[in-house]
Formats: C-alpha cells, structure tokens, sequence
C-alpha cells in the first residue's frame, strides 16, 4: 500500500513535468486530479510509513517479552 500511494504519487509528478515541457493544457480534464495526486499521497505514504514503524516496534517488544 505504501509503495502504490508512493509510486502513483511519483509517477504522477512525472506526468506534470512531462506535459509542462511538451506545453500540454493542465487545466481542464483529468490533469487538475493529476497534479493535485502528490500533494496527497506523498504525506500520506510517509503516515503510512510511521505507521507501519511503530507496529513493527511493538510487535517485536511483545515478541522479545515472551508475550508474542
């Protein structure tokens, strides 16, 4: 989950300056969604990251407490 949000959000940043150096129109259809994309899912992949860092904190302290 954390390498997709990452990953559309880079692939994302990608596509914006592809089409700002091909002089693409970004304002109308699906390039609003697109350039906003990054702006979400990369605070949202580093939440995930912490998230998954203090499971994987607490699950090895429940392990090395013999409570695992």
């Amino acid at each position: 989950m954390i390498a997709t949000v990452a990953g559309l959000s880079i692939l994302a940043m990608i596509a914006i300056v592809i089409a700002t150096l091909t002089a693409t129109k970004t304002s109308d259809g699906l390039w609003p969604t697109i350039a906003v994309l990054p702006g979400i899912g990369l605070p949202l992949a580093f939440l995930l990251i912490v998230v998954f860092s203090v499971l994987a904190i607490v699950r090895r302290r429940r392990i090395a407490n013999g409570g695992g």
